[in-house]
């Protein structure tokens, strides 16, 4: 009489570029401040299927990306500045 050994699986799902990409990206909106703008820009679009119609919440995003971009830039140059201070 043989015994039979249940076979373990040690499958894991392959992240694509694609899914990788839209990891980083989600954590680049989370990290940025600006998730509820992009959720809302997402909820309109799924609602409307027009982004025509979903002008303001594209418009509140893009103007909170553009804050956090401007807040980012105002940072390195404070960190260059105080680099080249310490040289």
């Amino acid at each position: 009489m043989s015994t039979s050994v249940p076979q373990v699986h040690t499958w894991a799902p392959q992240v694509t570029d694609e899914a990788e990409e839209e990891n980083s990206l989600d954590q680049l909106i989370s990290h940025s401040g600006c998730a509820a703008f992009h959720y809302a820009v997402q909820e309109c679009m799924t609602r409307h299927q027009d982004w025509q119609q979903c002008l303001p919440q594209v418009q509140a995003f893009r103007d909170c990306m553009g804050e956090q971009q401007a807040r980012q830039w105002e940072e390195l140059q404070r960190s260059k500045e105080q680099a080249s201070a310490h040289c």
